[in-house]
């Protein structure tokens, strides 16, 4: 007997948004992705499948090899065990209340670090960017040295401004709500391709493989940041074309 498909689609959305390339489970909200593992602004396949291998893991909660509904309860069980300081199999409010300022703990301390890890890069970038208007190794930067800078500047305002409010639009599809489920139904059905309600990691590394290819408009074996972009932008066309076929199937009811 097959588990229900909105059961499976809840159980493996997380996972199954790991298997957009573009997805708001790879980039970051400026637009840098965590796939790129050497920083150098291409994502290649080898790249993308070590990020993917990390994600699978953590969604085979039980370790074995199958994504489905028993990971969702190995991980709700997990939960509640960390919770249940007693093992007294209840939780009482006092060990809820502690479970949820630990949560909150483990979240600002990786807040913490990634800001520490942008400020390191920022620093990092302004050196180099410094050195390169210094063209004549002085140390300081004259009117002349720095008259580019000023006008790359108010070339890339303008633009940076339409990518924030793109980054924006894809942030709200890509996380939670009904662009989420949307984005995790279509790459469900993706990978899950006998539609038995379980992603395997053979479906897995075959979906990715799928994913790159299809992001990899000029097949040169990286994927750039512009790349990314244009398959955010037709990923959310097509989810809103399903919605609107969506409801207009459910207006003629």
């Amino acid at each position: 007997m097959k588990t229900p498909r909105k059961t499976i689609a809840l159980t493996l959305s997380a996972a199954a948004l790991a298997l957009a390339g573009g997805s708001a489970a790879l980039a970051d909200n400026h637009g840098r992705t965590k796939a790129d593992a050497n920083g150098d602004g291409r994502v290649t396949l080898a790249e993308m499948q070590s990020h993917a291998t990390a994600m699978f893991a953590r969604m085979d909660a039980n370790s074995d090899g199958v994504i489905d509904a028993a990971d969702r309860t190995a991980r709700q069980a997990a939960r509640f065990a960390a919770m249940d300081a007693d093992n007294d199999g209840e939780v009482t409010q006092a060990e809820m209340q502690a479970a949820g300022e630990a949560r909150r703990a483990q979240r600002q301390a990786r807040q913490q670090e990634r800001m520490a890890e942008r400020r390191t890069k920022m620093a990092e970038r302004g050196a180099a960017r410094f050195a390169r208007l210094d063209t004549d190794g002085s140390g300081g930067l004259s009117q002349a040295e720095m008259a580019p800078a000023r006008e790359a500047r108010g070339d890339r305002g303008e633009r940076g401004d339409r990518a924030e409010r793109r980054g924006k639009r894809g942030d709200r599809m890509g996380r939670g709500g009904r662009g989420g489920q949307a984005m995790g139904g279509m790459m469900l059905r993706m990978a899950d391709t006998d539609q038995d309600g379980a992603i395997t990691r053979a479906e897995f590394d075959s979906a990715i493989a799928t994913r790159f290819a299809r992001v990899d408009a000029d097949g040169n074996g990286a994927i750039t940041a512009e790349e990314r972009q244009a398959a955010h932008a037709q990923m959310r066309t097509q989810m809103r074309e399903r919605m609107q076929q969506r409801r207009a199937g459910q207006a003629q009811q």
